[in-house]
């Protein structure tokens, strides 16, 4: 039985001949899974927030069980989540003072106000 032709490689200005089913030839299939890997799906969700985030977490929510935002404009709403002020990908901890907690619609709005800036 006959084999299906060679592709060129889906690289662009690669000249090589490919028949792996990615469409990367052999120097650039490695390349592009560490592209895919670190763009597309971005971190590792569980190395940044382990068990003991979840245990610091769980004890700042106690500690703050109102939404601070809605909390400052005089509503009592109960938090959800627990925000980093300055984020862990631009150097913020999880120390007590880089965090607040929030209701889920206050959590959007920072982090849609914050895409818009960008």
């Amino acid at each position: 039985m006959p084999m299906k032709p060679k592709r060129p490689c889906r690289y662009q200005g690669c000249p090589k001949l490919t028949d792996h089913k990615s469409g990367y030839c052999e120097d650039h299939r490695k390349l592009m899974q560490n592209h895919y890997e670190h763009f597309a799906r971005g971190y590792d969700h569980h190395k940044r927030y382990d068990e003991r985030w979840r245990r610091i977490r769980n004890r700042y929510i106690s500690h703050h069980p109102l939404c601070e935002m809605c909390q400052s404009k005089g509503r009592y709403k109960a938090a959800q989540l627990v925000h980093h002020i300055l984020p862990l990908a631009d150097g913020g901890t999880h120390d007590e003072d880089n965090l607040q907690s929030l209701c889920i619609g206050c959590h959007e709005k920072i982090h849609k106000r914050n895409r818009r800036v960008d």
